[in-house]
């Protein structure tokens, strides 16, 4: 027989049930998962049951994210966690279709999480969305001598630096509207850690800020850039400028960036390498609300006609047109039906991480040469990439 699963919002009985199942899942010591009840909140909490047994849960964050200029309302998916006992029988799979239909009940038009697996997802409607690398560059190598903008340490008050990343966040494909958790995540230190914050530029007209901590591990010791915004050209000088003083004590410098990293266009050499590198993933939950709030570039008037295949939600079947003009989109419902995808394909054609040629070779999507032409005009921009872990 199948085994009967229950979804629901996590209740008082089953906090310290699911908080072992998260401590086992991510390695964590006993009383660690407080960190995902506090910083989620346990009313976005769901778990699901097999029968009376809570066998696994997950925490939804809403929070805007940014495509073609626009914020588009976002869920992310954090802390899934499955016991031991109840892998490999569907649970997963049962939990996120669950979730996916109820961020569509509640009008949200996309989800995106960091999966451990893609398999799972992908089931459920998820695919890659986008790219989170981690670079490293020696700081020996750095080399660049001017300062063009004084550079400040900040004590305290950190409200000039939300409102640069909200500036940095507008014109990045991918990045999110961080709230009061993701924040705390960067100013928060570790055991034995210290954070330094610096402003550059002056504080009437600022241009950038550096977060950085200083480690040792194995390799060395390094500098991790916790976070970042550089605004002109001036303050990414002064950026590298910066790191490159501590080169005495500090062998490398790391940060985390894009798969494409232009900062690396102002070092002499091409000494700055990818350590590591992750695709996040994104499900479109509401097709027309999804197509309609994202932004597109301001000078293409063009016309796509989609066929959408969702096994999921049936309201995201069937054949739509998008019309973008003014950067904005609208949707109706009909059209040719151009270019067929299902709802998995449709996740790397909307962030622009993959063009519709690739995605064709892929076997994500089947379209005429007008489609694809339309799409690829529609769906340029700056290549998608998240700043932030959950």
């Amino acid at each position: 027989m199948m085994p009967k699963f229950e979804y629901s919002q996590l209740i008082k009985e089953d906090i310290q049930r699911l908080g072992n199942i998260l401590e086992q899942c991510f390695l964590m010591s006993p009383g660690g998962s407080e960190i995902f009840f506090n910083s989620i909140g346990l009313e976005n909490f769901r778990v699901i049951r097999v029968g009376e047994e809570v066998a696994g849960g997950l925490g939804i964050i809403l929070m805007p994210q940014w495509w073609g200029g626009e914020r588009v309302p976002m869920a992310g998916i954090a802390a899934v966690g499955i016991a031991p006992e109840h892998r490999g029988g569907g649970v997963a799979l049962a939990m996120m279709q669950h979730t996916v239909k109820e961020l569509h009940a509640k009008g949200v038009p996309i989800s995106t999480l960091y999966p451990a697996t893609q398999r799972v997802y992908r089931k459920a409607g998820y695919e890659q969305g986008g790219i989170s690398s981690i670079w490293e560059v020696p700081t020996q190598s750095i080399l660049v001598k001017e300062q063009s903008l004084p550079i400040g340490a900040v004590v305290g008050n950190h409200e000039i630096f939300y409102e640069l990343y909200q500036q940095q966040a507008k014109l990045n494909n991918g990045f999110v509207e961080r709230d009061q958790s993701l924040w705390e995540r960067i100013f928060k230190p570790d055991e034995k850690e210290g954070i330094y914050t610096y402003l550059i530029g002056c504080a009437e007209q600022p241009q950038g800020y550096i977060i950085i901590s200083q480690h040792q591990d194995q390799d060395g010791s390094f500098i991790k850039v916790r976070d970042f915004v550089v605004m002109t050209t001036a303050a990414a000088q002064t950026f590298w400028n910066f790191l490159a003083k501590h080169r005495s004590q500090i062998q490398n410098v790391r940060w985390k960036g894009s798969a494409t990293e232009s900062l690396t266009l102002l070092l002499p050499e091409q000494t700055a390498k990818q350590k590591s590198t992750s695709y996040w993933m994104l499900r479109v939950i509401d097709v027309v609300k999804a197509l309609e709030k994202r932004g597109y570039p301001p000078g293409i008037q063009a016309e796509l006609h989609l066929e959408i295949q969702d096994d999921l939600l049936a309201e995201n079947n069937g054949k739509f047109i998008l019309s973008v003009a003014n950067g904005r989109g609208e949707v109706t419902s009909g059209g040719k039906g151009e270019m067929k995808l299902d709802i998995r394909g449709l996740a790397p054609l909307y962030t622009g991480l993959f063009t519709p040629q690739q995605l064709q070779l892929a076997g994500q999507l089947d379209a005429t040469e007008t489609a694809m032409f339309a799409a690829t005009q529609i769906f340029s921009g700056a290549s998608p990439w998240m700043a932030d872990f959950f």
